[in-house]
């Protein structure tokens, strides 16, 4: 069981030193997923359809415009007469009752250009006007997405960093350790330890190495999701180049601002809906379209010989259609009203997320201060029993439990660092606007 154990544990290492290790600096990796994540791309695509919607709106405004062609055969009276009269070929004899009655097989071929212009459609005005809202809030989302995606960005790159220093810290407290084994050794060899004090020593050892295989994974794991953010190749290991140390306070706002992109993307999906609510109201008004067509008549394919036009204005008003645009209505008002509501929420819970993230940062940085000081404590006393280990003075357990205790604090510290690094740039996250 333990040859296997360190077969998998030898195997693990060599994939890991066998990968590409790529160094990337924090400002690189940060460009580097603004041009090419994929969350960033979808939000852009919902611009683009946003845009699209808006654009369909135009048909309230422009006119509708089409040309048509139609060709018939027939011999139905009222047809033939009337073909031959837009053909402008009417003659004296085609008044005669039998052929009135009985015509012969008549062509007719017309093209139509026709023009609708709606003059007065106020449920498509209000249409419109939602459509731009929607593509503003959707704007603004779009927005608030890269900040999310930074905001990753970062602690991404912080936990890359943690996970190098673990790895760093680890690799000290094996070479300690080993040189303690190996001091042990030695006293065993000259009977001034136990057996059992050597074999406590190579199982802390064993620890040490299955704790770095441990920090190797979560090199592996944390790079590759550096490279997914960054939509690129995930068959390499990325090396921070900066390192992680306590960084200064930078926070501008000192609250949650209602110009942030997300808090505005709601409130203007509210005022979209409330718009939508005013244009279903609209459907009960009439409507005012002009129309107009010139159409040109001929016996042969695309010919045209005889035309004429058609201008008219057309003022409609839909009385009744059941029960539809009643339950439109009552279901427009609804949704606005639910949108108003899911806003004052989202604010709370803006509000209620910044008060913990400034806890969070208090919290943090309290910690900094404490973990340094019991770091330096328990570095001094790990050197106080490894020189009195060396005298003899010391049993193997004291020295083993300090030496335990010294590496939980080194590596506690840098988890401190990394909690005070990140509460700052999820503080700045929500403040941003």
């Amino acid at each position: 069981m333990k040859y296997r154990f360190l077969m998998i544990t030898f195997l693990a290492s060599f994939f890991v030193e066998a990968q590409e290790i790529i160094p990337i600096t924090k400002a690189e990796v940060l460009n580097r997923i603004l041009e090419n994540n994929g969350s960033i791309k979808i939000s852009e695509q919902n611009v683009y359809a946003a845009k699209g919607d808006y654009s369909q709106s135009n048909a309230v405004i422009l006119p509708n415009i089409s040309i048509s062609h139609t060709g018939i055969v027939t011999t139905n009276p009222l047809m033939a007469f009337g073909s031959k009269l837009n053909q402008e070929i009417l003659t004296q004899n085609d008044f005669n009752p039998a052929l009135l009655n009985n015509p012969s097989q008549t062509q007719n071929y017309t093209t139509t250009i026709a023009i609708q212009q709606p003059l007065i459609n106020l449920d498509g005005i209000y249409q419109r006007k939602a459509a731009k809202t929607k593509l503003i809030a959707t704007s603004e989302q779009a927005k608030r997405t890269k900040e999310h995606i930074s905001f990753e960005a970062d602690k991404a790159y912080m936990k890359l960093q943690l996970s190098y220093k673990v790895l760093e810290t680890l690799e000290v407290i094996k070479r300690a350790v080993l040189e303690n084994m190996r001091l042990a050794e030695n006293k065993f060899k000259q009977g001034y330890l136990q057996k059992a004090d050597v074999l406590a020593i190579q199982i802390r050892v064993s620890e040490i190495e299955n704790q770095l295989q441990y920090a190797k994974s979560a090199i592996i794991n944390a790079s590759n999701y550096v490279s997914y953010l960054m939509n690129s190749s995930r068959d390499v290991v990325l090396k921070p180049t900066d390192n992680l140390m306590v960084l200064p306070i930078d926070i501008t706002n000192e609250d949650v601002s209602k110009e942030r992109s997300d808090i505005k993307a709601m409130l203007l999906a509210s005022k979209a809906h409330q718009t939508l609510y005013m244009a279903n109201k609209m459907t009960f008004l009439p409507t005012l379209n002009a129309f107009g067509s010139y159409d040109l008549y001929d016996d042969k394919l695309f010919a045209g010989n005889a035309g004429g036009y058609l201008v008219g204005v057309q003022l409609s008003w839909t009385i009744l259609e059941g029960n539809k645009r009643f339950g439109k209505v009552q279901k427009s008002k609804a949704n606005y009203q639910k949108s108003k509501l899911e806003y004052q929420q989202y604010v709370s819970k803006s509000d209620l997320e910044y008060q913990q993230a400034k806890r969070a940062l208090l919290d943090a940085k309290n910690n900094i201060n404490l973990s340094e000081l019991a770091l330096r404590q328990s570095k001094e006393s790990l050197r106080i029993r490894t020189n009195r280990f060396k005298q003899g003075l010391e049993r193997t357990t004291d020295l083993l439990l300090s030496e335990k205790q010294y590496a939980e604090k080194q590596l506690q510290y840098y988890q401190t660092v990394f909690n005070y690094n990140y509460a700052q740039s999820y503080l700045q996250f929500l403040t941003k606007g």
